[in-house]
């Protein structure tokens, strides 16, 4: 886990200071033997896959395990595949110091892709939670969502009816927001459903009408170009991809509110504006295009940045840099590119808040940490899943 943020990313330098209550939080842990008893591998590791501001931390740990054959059976799809590997999934919160882990669910309703696994806090609040996996069915119109209640305490699948072309998605993260999940392909649009609902309806809200790619279009590399995430309690899209020869900028879209489809522009700057300010250039840092990390959780016109092993943050509005300091991540290793993957903005519960100053320095640390035991090897560290879809139940 980080510290938190400097608080000191207002534009008006006359505005008062008040204490953080977000923190960046790395994707791959430092955890206890005790919690993940394996040596971490390139494969097999802790990873924190979603954060709700209620306090919930959603954790999966992936263990090495003998090859297997796992057997599907379903109406009418009896297959099998094999596994050399050990799915555990955890709900962590914060707020009451306790964990949970989840039960496994059956081997045909096993989890297929971690990006798209999320949690949402209940809006009847009392600790309740929901954790839900989206499972599109390609050239289907239905999907199922597979739920597991804090309530009920077992896992229940949903059928959906399925509103998109024959389309697969390429999912990158799963939001939690105004008790909904948001399931984010950063190449087309994003998902959205109330997993709560007795009968879910999927909604999708495309991504601005420049911003929407062909299929494959940058596959695998978009979260260092583009992120969704909330600002100011409202979903935001952040993207600096660009195509050819235009410009090279950052742009930060709001949804207006969450029944909405069509996204406002809110800030725009070109980089060649941010490098040519004193802030960027009493910051050191080479005038290259920097990977895209995350969105400021208060102040949307805040954009953070890794370059050079510095996390940095750009009032877009402005133009300005508003902080910069180095960031000792536990991963990705050495020759892994860095990604917004691997990176959590988390909202803190109030009995967590209280207590920041306890919080470890995992990216603002002034000593570089050890390295690790071993030599990964570079496409490693994905987000453990297949994006091809299965066949539904009859």
């Amino acid at each position: 886990m980080a510290s938190p943020p400097s608080s000191s990313t207002s534009s008006d330098p006359a505005a008062p200071e008040p204490r953080s209550s977000w923190v960046i939080l790395g994707s791959i842990p430092r955890v206890d033997q005790g919690v993940f008893p394996d040596r971490p591998t390139p494969r097999n590791f802790p990873f924190l896959l979603a954060a709700d501001s209620s306090g919930l931390l959603l954790l999966s740990a992936i263990l090495a395990a003998p090859r297997t054959r796992v057997d599907v059976d379903r109406p009418g799809n009896q297959s099998f595949y094999w596994r050399d590997y050990d799915p555990r999934y955890f709900v962590l919160d914060a707020a009451t110091g306790s964990a949970f882990r989840l039960p496994d669910p059956s081997p045909e309703e096993s989890i297929m892709h971690q990006a798209l696994v999320g949690v949402v806090a209940s809006p009847s609040g009392g600790g309740r939670y929901m954790v839900a996996e989206l499972v599109p069915f390609f050239g289907s119109e239905t999907a199922e969502l597979r739920c597991f209640s804090s309530d009920v305490g077992e896992w229940v699948s949903k059928r959906v009816h399925y509103p998109l072309p024959p389309r697969i998605l390429s999912p990158l993260c799963t939001v939690a927001h105004h008790g909904r999940l948001w399931w984010a392909d950063y190449s087309w649009g994003i998902i959205t459903a109330d997993p709560f609902a007795d009968d879910p309806v999927l909604g999708f809200v495309p991504l601005p009408r420049p911003c929407v790619l062909e299929w494959r279009e940058a596959h695998g590399v978009l979260d260092k170009f583009r992120y969704v995430g909330v600002s100011a309690g409202s979903l935001r899209f952040v993207d600096t991809y660009r195509r050819g020869g235009a410009p090279t900028k950052v742009t930060v879209w709001t949804l207006p509110n969450p029944d909405a489809t069509e996204w406002t522009l809110e800030h725009e700057a070109t980089f060649a504006d941010i490098w040519a300010d004193d802030t960027y250039m009493a910051t050191g840092l080479a005038k290259k295009v920097p990977v895209l990390a995350l969105i400021h959780l208060h102040n949307p016109a805040v954009v953070y940045f890794f370059l050079e092993g510095h996390l940095f943050g750009v009032d877009v509005r402005a133009r300005k840099v508003v902080e910069c300091d180095r960031y000792h991540l536990v991963a990705p290793p050495r020759g892994y590119p860095i990604a917004n993957r691997f990176v959590r903005a988390w909202e803190l519960p109030r009995a967590v808040s209280s207590g920041l100053g306890n919080w470890s320095s995992g990216i603002s640390s002034p000593e570089p940490t050890a390295a690790p035991p071993y030599r990964p090897m570079p496409g490693d560290y994905h987000l453990f899943g297949i994006s091809s879809m299965a066949a539904p139940k009859e």
